[in-house]
């Protein structure tokens, strides 16, 4: 009589584990990738490399000390203009960011050859049209952060996206044997609720700075619970078979 197959990590054919880790891989490198471009479009937002409170205040609730376009010159754009030119451009905001002064002090041509080459309505990147002077001097009035579209839309695409992506990362965790049925299911639940939590964060973060820490808070608990999924996940397709078998069925919490 043929013995039962038991549903497990460990005793998967060859085939279904590289689908899996192949995921599995393609996914880590892809967060990562997300870590990269978050320290780039939120950690140089107070000027400095990594990523803070500070930065995160001034990404959601603004810097409401000066204009959009000084925020952004002395934070996450300072590499992308010479300190004379970015000076140039904040002095002309301070001075009331008028329109015969933005050309006439060459303000334009520094637009032109620093900023338009992403600023433009042909890049199709969610950013405002610098070619346009309507959109510049738009910038040029008080920081007062992502605006409420902007958070509207990311919050959208975050809630589908990084919700799949945690269903079929949670699917391949829950068939590892080796964890107790509870911690199994407290990890794989985690991810949702401090998705739901960092995201919130957004939004309170913009109402108020005093809820910028709930965002280091829910991104780091989501990032906690991806590094041990994915490492009990690798650790039970590779190195447990070489350990000892797994008769146990994850699916009935064996």
């Amino acid at each position: 009589m043929a013995s039962t197959h038991k549903i497990n990590l460990c005793s998967q054919g060859i085939a279904l584990k590289a689908l899996f880790t192949g995921y599995l891989i393609v996914v880590a490198i892809g967060y990562m990738m997300a870590m990269v471009q978050i320290q780039f479009t939120h950690g140089l937002a107070d000027g400095e490399l990594g990523l803070s409170i500070d930065d995160i205040v001034y990404s959601y609730y603004g810097k409401r000390s000066g204009s959009v376009i000084e925020a952004k010159l002395n934070g996450s754009m300072q590499l992308m203009a010479p300190e004379e030119d970015r000076l140039k451009i904040i002095n002309w905001v301070h001075k009331g960011a008028n329109e015969q002064a933005f050309y006439d002090t060459g303000i334009r041509q520094i637009m032109d050859t620093s900023c338009v080459m992403c600023h433009n309505a042909e890049s199709g990147l969610p950013i405002p049209d610098f070619t346009q002077f309507k959109n510049i001097v738009e910038r040029a009035k008080t920081d007062t952060g992502a605006s409420f579209s902007s958070l509207a839309r990311v919050s959208h695409i975050h809630l589908f996206g990084i919700a799949f992506i945690f269903m079929f990362v949670g699917l391949i965790f829950s068939l590892a044997a080796g964890v107790p049925k509870y911690l199994k299911a407290t990890v794989v639940v985690m991810p949702y609720l401090f998705l739901i939590l960092d995201i919130s964060s957004w939004w309170l973060t913009k109402l108020n700075p005093n809820f910028a820490w709930l965002v280091i808070i829910g991104g780091g608990a989501m990032a906690v619970s991806f590094c041990f999924m994915w490492v009990v996940s690798m650790y039970e397709m590779w190195i447990m078979p070489r350990i000892h078998s797994d008769t146990r069925d994850a699916l009935l919490d064996e």
